[in-house]
């Protein structure tokens, strides 16, 4: 958490932002700040500048301007405020607390709308100037029949670790990806590459409807398997006892029944 269901709602009211220029840029933790930028080039960059639009790939949140590209990323406690308005106000595994010294990175604007904070009690997340969007894979809402299995072919990873690579399919955590392969019914610890043409089809159909189906519902924790994600919890679908390992460094729920 967040997944891409929560950066698209954070995309959404990012929306608000559009038009209005950048009065200043308050970056106090330089730790949030990825890959050498800094709190002063931050400033020079977009100090004057006014965001064009808003873009989303995978959990990669996207602020066009008109002269550079801010990314920003949420990691597992990250949220978004703009102009006061919150699209979530607490995150699945996060803190009910608020505490400013969580906000790890601020755009104030010229005229008067408000700033654009994000919010990170963890500080997982972080903020990159002109991010490389080609390490990014295709996002998972959009990527076709073929490029699914162009992603997984080849592979001797477990199913779920490659579906959590970023560089093959953006954005699906670890949450979607027990629940699109619950409802798939495919063993999250099978090799990628082992699936066949059907399999394929039907990861493809569960992926994408299942993204959906969550999204609408409002969030990456309203699956149909999430309630059972704990010790000892039976698999909603047959009554099995589910299995708890860890699968790609995640904490992995399934059941050995009807994922195969």
């Amino acid at each position: 958490m967040p997944e891409m269901i929560e950066v698209e709602l954070y995309r959404q009211v990012a929306e608000l932002a559009v038009g209005h220029v950048v009065e200043a840029v308050d970056a106090p933790d330089p730790w949030y700040l990825k890959r050498g930028t800094t709190a002063e080039e931050l400033a020079a960059a977009l100090v004057g500048a006014t965001i064009t639009g808003t873009r989303r790939i995978g959990k990669l949140l996207l602020l066009d301007t008109d002269a550079h590209v801010l990314g920003l990323r949420f990691g597992m406690t990250g949220r978004l405020v703009v102009g006061g308005q919150a699209p979530i106000e607490r995150l699945e595994y996060s803190s009910a607390r608020s505490d400013p010294a969580w906000i790890r990175f601020t755009l104030a604007f010229e005229d008067g709308m408000g700033d654009l904070q994000m919010v990170d009690p963890r500080r997982l997340g972080g903020v990159e100037l002109d991010p490389d969007e080609s390490r990014l894979g295709i996002d998972a809402l959009s990527i076709a029949p073929a490029q699914l299995r162009d992603a997984l072919a080849g592979s001797t990873a477990p199913l779920k670790a490659r579906l959590l690579d970023q560089a093959h399919v953006a954005g699906i955590g670890n949450l979607i990806v027990d629940e699109v392969l619950w409802r798939a019914g495919l063993d999250p610890a099978r090799p990628a590459r082992s699936l066949d043409a059907n399999e394929l089809r039907r990861l493809h159909r569960h992926l994408r409807s299942g993204v959906v189906e969550l999204t609408r519902r409002g969030g990456s924790h309203l699956g149909d398997l999430h309630e059972a994600r704990q010790r000892g919890a039976v698999c909603p679908r047959d009554g099995a006892p589910l299995l708890r390992r860890t699968i790609g460094g995640r904490t992995t729920y399934s059941c050995p029944v009807h994922q195969r």
